[in-house]
């Protein structure tokens, strides 16, 4: 599954770049507009919303 690499880019002395991915970043974000707008449900199928939503924005950066 592709995950749209680092959300804030960054390299350590070792060379690798650490911290949430850009589906993450993405999850977190589109988590808070369905809880602002009072989405219902339980924890687990708003998680899953919320990674729906994520996928469907990494999809759509593939697009040309």
């Amino acid at each position: 599954m592709k995950n749209g690499g680092s959300a804030f880019p960054g390299s350590y002395k070792d060379g690798n770049a650490r911290g949430m991915t850009l589906r993450d970043y993405f999850a977190g974000q589109a988590l808070a507009g369905i809880c602002a707008a009072r989405g219902e449900g339980t924890h687990e199928f708003l998680a899953e919303w919320a990674y729906g939503i994520a996928e469907a924005m990494l999809a759509e950066r593939e697009k040309e």
